[in-house]
């Protein structure tokens, strides 16, 4: 049972990076900005230039959780490595909500013309829920610790 379940989160970690992949190429094709565009100036935009940055921490964050679940399928839940993994998903969450922030700062000083309501709503959004997965991945990562310390005392007790 415990192997069909981290295969099936596997499988759902895959599916969310190809689609923030396909989502990433595709979008900048439909921004109004880029109607007149071609292939290459398109891509070569500022801002889309650092969204692909800003994505970054976002899929090495779904990286470590798929290490995480592999840690989980060899039973070392309890391990190092595990807590690393999870360190690693809470710097990736601040990152990533880090850059909506700049992002958010960089459009409401600087992009003039357009109404940027619905792009910071969703960016404030974004950037709550990257928080709240921070909190969670740094109590979880505490927890995970505690654990580990407890296991090595147990070991070198016995």
């Amino acid at each position: 049972m415990k192997k069909g379940s981290t295969l099936f989160l596997k499988f759902v970690i895959c599916l969310i990076a190809m689609g923030a992949l396909t989502w990433l190429i595709w979008a900048p094709q439909l921004e109004g900005r880029a109607t007149n565009l071609d292939l290459i100036s398109i891509y070569a935009d500022p801002l889309i230039i650092y969204t692909y940055i800003g994505s970054i921490p976002f899929f090495v964050a779904l990286y470590q959780a798929f290490k995480l679940l592999g840690h989980v399928d060899h039973n070392k839940v309890f391990s190092q490595a595990s807590v690393n993994a999870v360190k690693n998903i809470k710097y990736c969450a601040l990152a990533f909500s880090g850059f909506i922030v700049l992002g958010l700062l960089y459009i409401m000083l600087f992009v003039k013309g357009e109404d940027p309501a619905g792009v910071i709503a969703l960016g404030m959004f974004t950037t709550f829920a990257s928080i709240v997965m921070a909190t969670a991945a740094a109590v979880f990562q505490r927890l995970l610790q505690n654990a580990v310390d407890m296991k090595s005392e147990n070991d070198l007790t016995v």
